[in-house]
């Protein structure tokens, strides 16, 4: 597997500040990969993870604020992302969600509103929650565990967004699918990630990004784990990029859109393939049995 992570700036304080400083400079008109992509307004349990975090030498204080990953509300207070993005931070670091459409430019308001104050920044945008990453993450390849909730005030959400939580899968059901059936099955990547590399005179870029978008995607391989999702263009397919760590891959089951995988890696360019965290399995059941009633 790939180790090219879905997100924008989780991985260490110095990754953070240096995917911050990036999508400062994005173009907030897009996000998932350009081609085969459409705006997501109606998909309004998929959010946006926010951070902010201390970046100089007064950790007492914030200095740093940026949406870093995408992810799905399972329930009315429960927001489902990856482990990846809610570890490796600095001690200080708190975390926001935010179901607005368009939540680069939230931020970019709040900066003109709320200047040097990124936790007034987060807060115009987003609601803070507490986050539980796997403990068990980071495991072997073949099952890493990269699955993280952050729960959120109820009361809070509900008086800023209105939404209908998305369905959890029940056990094994992409494996009852059969070959044959996943093949024959439709599904759709949502997030607010950045879009496929450009080539340009400082090398590949990755434009967009902080606007929720959705795009098709086809079936490739399922392993014990992981379900693997084409993104080639000629088949019609769109896909997941940088920034969409975390994010739901949704599959119509039964006639009814379910919440199966989350997004956690794939190509450099974001070209080919996104590989995805089931939600079906054993393991990612256990951890979520907790937080949020399964089927």
């Amino acid at each position: 597997m790939t180790a090219v992570r879905r997100a924008t700036a989780a991985a260490t304080a110095v990754t953070a500040a240096a995917c911050a400083a990036v999508l400062a400079t994005a173009i907030p008109s897009a996000a998932i990969n350009s081609y085969n992509a459409t705006p997501a307004p109606e998909r309004t349990e998929v959010g946006a993870l926010v951070a902010t975090w201390d970046n100089d030498d007064d950790p007492a204080t914030p200095d740093r604020v940026d949406w870093v990953c995408s992810g799905t509300m399972i329930d009315a207070d429960t927001f489902l992302t990856a482990a990846h993005c809610t570890t490796d931070w600095p001690a200080n670091v708190k975390f926001y969600v935010s179901l607005d459409q368009d939540v680069q430019a939230g931020l970019d308001r709040a900066a003109v509103e709320h200047p040097g104050d990124p936790a007034a920044q987060a807060r115009a945008v987003a609601v803070e929650g507490t986050a539980h990453s796997h403990p068990a993450y980071p495991g072997p390849a073949s099952d890493t565990h990269d699955i993280s909730v952050v729960q959120l005030p109820a009361a809070q959400v509900k008086a800023r967004w209105s939404f209908t939580p998305a369905t959890l899968p029940k056990a094994g059901a992409l494996g009852a699918l059969g070959p044959q059936g996943l093949n024959d099955t439709a599904f759709v990547v949502a997030g607010y990630g950045t879009q496929e590399a450009r080539r340009g005179p400082g090398g590949h870029t990755h434009p967009g990004g902080g606007v929720r978008m959705k795009a098709p995607v086809g079936f490739d391989a399922l392993n014990d784990a992981w379900v693997r999702l084409a993104m080639t263009a000629p088949q019609g397919n769109g896909g997941a990029c940088y920034g969409d760590s975390g994010g739901p891959n949704f599959a119509t089951l039964n006639g009814r859109l379910t919440l199966v995988a989350t997004t956690i890696t794939g190509d450099t360019p974001c070209y080919a393939t996104n590989v995805t965290y089931r939600l079906d399995t054993p393991g990612a059941r256990d951890f979520l049995k907790p937080f949020v009633r399964l089927p």
